[in-house]
């Protein structure tokens, strides 16, 4: 079964409605040494962005925030691993271990950064583990934030040692490295032809890449804030700094969305995604099948299912807007919302907050969602016809 790009076009410019209204602040105006930065409603203050912060411009402090919030900000509670990263900023920078300013502290200072870890993830399981296990079906005693490379990927540990060197230390050492080369983070991003090559570089430079502490989708968050949320490339006019100028962070909220409502399905049917393992049969909790969007990354159809309009909007996206090809001949579905959405009021981020807003409310990851007070209901391929591929999915 493949639906219509009619369908695929209008739940991606409704999506991305609900993510101009979902709420732009989040806990960064909280850290102390950025509060400043910020006004009283927890906007950026962009204009002021190139004010200077001791040696460094408040735009490159950000910057170092970011890439290290994008590493940190991994695992199961994602609203925990924010409290974390303020309480330990903040303890941090009020005994003069200024990490974002001198990321040199971090290494110097390395046992007291443990000991903050520590206990300021022991204070945030009090507060967290027992809401988290309710809304996740598990026990609170699961919780747990510290978390560690294995060969079957991130898993929870007891090593605060390693959790600190591996998520905190690598980006850290990133701006370490630039600075002593004489260069800046920020001069590192914007060097790039557009924020989409700049995310690759990010995780696959050889000298400074964060190599597997970083994911794709990872790489992406960081290129959406740099360029959407806090719009910090405002000053860079070529269109490879553009709203469509990274692709779509590929995560679990959005694979349950793209699926359910019948997006992905409109761009190939159900066989071609469990070739791909998008779709693993029985894989997934209770023996459903589970969708692991990631593995669409790549993936291509033949151009003619586009349209002779949305082509032409591809090609312009691809060879201005990401810069990733001069020469193409199969379409990536990953980079088909970018195409939707050029010369709309819309950005690719605007879809992406609209996911995370319509996959944390209300498409949830159980067999129970609040379909009934979802914005896309009425166009909802999974709540008005097709019930299984909500019922019967789990990401």
């Amino acid at each position: 079964m493949i639906l219509g790009r009619d369908l695929a076009e209008e739940l991606t410019l409704r999506i991305a409605s609900v993510g101009t209204l979902a709420g732009k602040t989040d806990s960064t105006h909280l850290v102390a040494p950025l509060k400043h930065f910020f006004d009283s409603r927890g906007y950026l203050l962009v204009d002021e962005i190139g004010v200077k912060d001791g040696k460094w411009t408040r735009k490159e402090i950000l910057a170092r925030y970011l890439l290290l919030r994008t590493v940190v900000d991994q695992g199961p509670d994602i609203k925990g691993i924010r409290m974390l990263l303020v309480e330990v900023l903040n303890k941090l920078y009020s005994h003069d271990i200024a990490i974002l300013h001198e990321p040199l502290d971090f290494f110097r200072n390395i046992d007291t950064v443990v000991k903050v870890v520590k206990s300021s993830h022991e204070s945030i399981k009090k507060a967290r583990a027992e809401e988290w296990a309710k809304a996740e079906g598990s026990t609170p005693n699961r919780y747990s934030l510290i978390y560690g490379q294995s060969m079957r990927g991130l898993v929870s540990t007891r090593q605060v040692l390693e959790f600190c060197i591996s998520r905190w230390g690598t980006p850290l050492a990133v701006p370490l490295i630039l600075e002593q080369r004489g260069q800046s983070l920020v001069e590192f991003v914007e060097r790039h032809e557009s924020a989409e090559l700049m995310s690759r570089d990010l995780k696959s430079n050889e000298e400074v890449g964060l190599g597997q502490v970083i994911g794709d989708k990872a790489c992406h968050v960081f290129a959406k804030a740099y360029v959407h949320t806090y719009k910090m490339s405002y000053s860079i006019t070529d269109a490879g700094w553009s709203p469509y100028s990274f692709e779509l962070p590929l995560d679990s909220n959005a694979g349950r969305v793209l699926f359910g409502t019948g997006w992905l399905q409109c761009w190939a049917d159900l066989s071609s995604y469990e070739k791909w393992d998008v779709i693993r049969k029985r894989a997934g909790k209770g023996g459903t099948d589970y969708i692991r969007v990631t593995n669409i990354r790549n993936q291509s159809i033949p151009k003619d299912k586009l349209g002779r309009s949305l082509l032409h909007k591809y090609d312009t996206v691809v060879r201005h807007h990401l810069k990733t090809r001069t020469r193409w001949s199969r379409v990536r579905i990953q980079e088909i919302p970018n195409a939707i959405l050029l010369g709309t009021e819309y950005g690719i981020g605007d879809f992406d907050d609209g996911l995370l807003e319509i996959g944390l409310k209300y498409c949830k990851n159980h067999s129970n969602p609040d379909c009934g007070a979802c914005p896309l209901s009425d166009i909802c391929v999974g709540h008005t016809s097709r019930p299984d591929w909500i019922v019967g999915y789990r990401t």
